[in-house]
């Protein structure tokens, strides 16, 4: 069964299979997550990335996350956590923790980053702490996405918000009910230069001192 622009369903297993038809033919679906609603597509498709840029009115320079059911999905999109985000990635995801990811050449995605200086180009990922979003990743595959507003503007925390700000130009939008509202993810990249090996871009709802002490744990030996 196709959908029509603006449709919007509960989540359920007929409606996941309808939003992973859409993403996988390049076109865009809002769905909630463990903070905000958020606007989602194909993290491979270059057209469908456009359409959300010109949707939300986004700066090209503001890059999209990547969310993902698992870390286990970061080696088939071509992207290596350098340690020590490898380790902090083991004690707070699935959560509001977003490493920063270095594409190896073999990554196919088209959210990365670029780096003026030749280096590797990097991604934002995240894992939701939300089993109802983590369903949807597992149905559609990872998923470039933003918050589901214009840009500017408040981020949706119900389906309608989302549909009074896009209306038809998202194909689907997919029903959780109200998020949890308007939380940062805290973003880390790794820097061996920097004070224990990282540099935190956004501090959010995980607090600096609590990624610090966390790598310090049990001598440094904290997951693998």
């Amino acid at each position: 069964m196709s959908v029509e622009g603006g449709t919007t369903l509960k989540v359920t297993d007929e409606s996941l299979a309808q939003a992973a038809r859409v993403i996988r033919d390049g076109g865009l679906v809002v769905i909630p997550t463990d903070t905000v609603y958020g606007v989602a597509c194909d993290p491979r498709n270059k057209a469908a990335i456009d359409r959300i840029y010109r949707l939300k009115r986004r700066p090209r320079y503001k890059a999209l996350q990547v969310l993902l059911a698992s870390t286990d999905q970061l080696d088939e999109l071509g992207l290596d956590l350098p340690s020590p985000l490898n380790r902090l990635s083991a004690a707070f995801l699935p959560g509001a923790f977003s490493p920063i990811a270095v594409a190896r050449p073999d990554c196919t995605l088209e959210t990365l980053a670029d780096t003026a200086d030749g280096r590797p180009g990097t991604q934002g990922i995240r894992i939701p702490n939300s089993a109802l979003c983590l369903a949807i990743l597992k149905a559609t595959g990872p998923l470039a996405a933003s918050s589901a507003n214009r840009s500017g503007d408040e981020s949706a925390q119900t389906v309608q918000e989302a549909v009074d700000a896009f209306g038809s130009e998202v194909d689907l939008y997919l029903d959780g009910g109200p998020t949890q509202g308007h939380v940062s993810s805290t973003v880390v990249k790794a820097d061996p230069y920097a004070r224990d090996g990282i540099e935190i871009l956004r501090e959010g709802v995980i607090a600096q001192n609590v990624i610090r002490k966390a790598l310090h744990l049990n001598g440094g030996g904290l997951g693998a």
